[in-house]
């Protein structure tokens, strides 16, 4: 197979004019039984291919990884522009399609990759991709049509440099407001996601999955959200998901819409059930949730791929030493895997241990027949991408469509209208917000330059007419490793952090502009002139709101609790659940006369 176009037709498989299911059927039935457990694994490789991703998470080289057969890889890390990409895409499609008798061209993922969170377990930042606010952000905004518009995007920048499944949306619904993954949700209203998800699916497959579609694989199934005491179950001590509401229908919702939107892939979470009449093992070898939940009851037939690492054990991860194989912890590799197959899976999210499912099928504690079942789903999804006829992009194509300035400017004001106007009290008669140009401004968190564009920068509240006052939603910062990517604990700021606040809202008025990655606690900041919530933004399109040439429509995603001792005490698994929050869920306020895009 040239970068042209595909090789001589010499099978049946090879034949574009045959239906997807004649050409799936041909190609199952001519692989080995080794081909065939390759493509139940689904692990990472990295951009360049340099071996490693910093000193705490290592991968395996490339060469390895397609040496086993691999044809399904997460892509980590970043490239320079979109032409980079685009040749080294290129590039591990060549060696793929050089095996032999029967070579099957690669699938790449990638976590989401348009926003501003940096987490090498679970998004990564923009860089030259177009910059959007964070899925947050685009809940706030609240129009379906806008983020299917922010999904085709995403899609055409994603075809282009030869990425076709994006492991993402994710669905869960945020009822504890501690947890460390809100960001990248919609938030906590169930109906509000499911709506917004829908839009996210059409923008990335299309009316129907097809050569020109992104895979959407939703997560994390059948609902992320419960996590006891909001810990992450990346980690040991986060493992637990609880339902003291008995809610977990409510958790369910968006997946019921995407799922009847024709979302291709599911991923379910690592959390372990607790006190539900679901098996009480994580969602990944869970065969309630998988098989009894979403094949039976909902008829899903499409990919069920693992969250990563379920399997084997690392001890030079660190803190991700121990695999997330919650409820399970005591089983051998061998049971592990056989655990996950019986409950439904057709991938191993993030790992490579081929040889431990071949094994399992050659000692007939697998058939064959279980086996083909996984692989025809996964062969029929190439298929379906086109990835047999059309395996290579053109790298001038890439070179034009990532970053495009038209897609650049369309994030750049969804991260403006994404902005959600908390506070904006009345200095000598007028609302505090927008500023006018000119005037003196004290923003220690502001570039000075940018900045200057506007106003004059002072160096003191004393000297200034404005302060404005960058923060980000607190956190109890890990020690080191994974953790420290993943922000738990107390969502009340500091009292010395509150003093610093006041001591400057005493001198002038103040502007406090705060990054919402989850909930926080904003009690003591209330004296601010003005209060804005920002879901990931730049310095341009901040400067541009509160300046007035463009307007917040954001409305607030989730509720803003008044306390952490209210979130304690509210049900994890119930929404709008803690007592007297100080901002609903839906508050925004608007500047009079100025409207979005203006």
């Amino acid at each position: 197979m040239s970068d042209t176009g595909p090789a001589e037709t010499r099978f049946p498989y090879q034949d574009a004019a045959l239906s997807i299911e004649q050409r799936t059927e041909d190609l199952l039935s001519r692989l080995t039984l080794d081909a065939k457990v390759a493509l139940m694994f689904h692990t990472m490789a990295v951009l360049g291919d340099v071996g490693q991703l910093g000193p705490t998470l290592p991968i395996p080289a490339l060469s390895t990884l397609l040496g086993k057969g691999l044809t399904h890889f997460n892509v980590i890390g970043a490239a320079a522009d979109g032409r980079e990409f685009a040749q080294w895409c290129n590039g591990v499609q060549r060696m793929a399609l050089q095996r032999a008798p029967h070579p099957i061209p690669v699938t790449l993922s990638t976590d989401p990759r348009h926003h501003f969170t940096d987490n090498p377990v679970a998004q990564m930042v923009a860089g030259a991709f177009s910059q959007w606010p964070e899925t947050l952000g685009l809940a706030a905004i609240g129009s379906p049509e806008r983020v299917r518009q922010f999904a085709d995007i995403v899609r055409q920048e994603y075809l282009a440099v030869g990425l076709r499944v994006a492991l993402h949306p994710q669905i869960d619904v945020t009822t504890e407001p501690r947890w460390s993954r809100i960001s990248s949700t919609f938030g906590e209203d169930a109906d509000l996601t499911s709506r917004l998800a829908v839009g996210y699916l059409r923008g990335l497959q299309g009316e129907a999955l097809g050569a020109d579609s992104v895979a959407a694989m939703i997560k994390h199934f059948p609902g992320g959200g419960p996590q006891k005491d909001g810990l992450d179950p990346h980690f040991p001590w986060g493992r637990e998901q609880v339902y003291p509401g008995d809610n977990a229908d409510y958790h369910l919702r968006p997946f019921r819409a995407a799922l009847a939107a024709g979302a291709a892939e599911v991923m379910p979470y690592y959390g372990m059930p607790v006190g539900t009449a679901w098996d009480e093992v994580g969602f990944g070898f869970n065969k309630s949730v998988i098989t009894g939940l979403l094949r039976d009851q909902l008829g899903f037939d499409g990919v069920v791929c693992t969250d990563w690492g379920l399997i084997t054990d690392r001890a030079e991860l660190g803190d991700l030493s121990s695999a997330r194989a919650w409820g399970v912890e005591h089983l051998s590799r061998e049971e592990r895997v056989l655990r996950a197959i019986d409950a439904g899976v057709d991938q191993f999210g993030g790992e490579e241990c081929t040889e431990i499912l071949a094994g399992l099928v050659r000692a007939g504690r697998i058939t064959e027949a279980r086996i083909d079942q996984s692989a025809r789903r996964l062969l029929r999804m190439k298929f379906t991408l086109g990835l047999f006829d059309r395996p290579f992009v053109d790298e001038d194509h890439a070179a034009l469509t990532v970053g495009r300035p038209d897609f650049a400017a369309a994030g750049l004001q969804a991260q403006q209208d994404a902005l959600t106007l908390l506070t904006n009290t009345a200095v000598d008669g007028k609302p505090v917000l927008p500023l006018t140009r000119g005037i003196k401004v004290y923003a220690p968190g502001l570039a000075g330059e940018a900045l200057a564009d506007y106003a004059t920068p002072v160096d003191t509240a004393a000297a200034a007419d404005v302060a404005v006052l960058r923060l980000k939603a607190p956190y109890e910062p890990a020690d080191g490793g994974i953790a420290q990517f993943f922000h738990h604990g107390s969502l009340e700021f500091g009292a010395a952090d509150v003093q610093r606040v006041l001591e400057v809202c005493a001198t002038v008025p103040t502007v406090l502009d705060i990054t919402l990655d989850r909930p926080a606690v904003l009690t003591p900041l209330v004296p601010a002139a003005a209060i804005v919530a920002n879901f990931g933004v730049s310095e341009t399109a901040l400067l541009n709101v509160l300046f007035g040439a463009s307007g917040p429509q954001g409305a607030l995603p989730f509720d803003l609790p008044s306390s952490d001792a209210a979130v304690a005490a509210s049900r994890t698994d119930v929404a709008f659940d803690t007592a007297d929050p100080l901002f609903r869920f839906g508050h925004g306020l608007r500047y009079r006369g100025i409207q979005a895009g203006t």
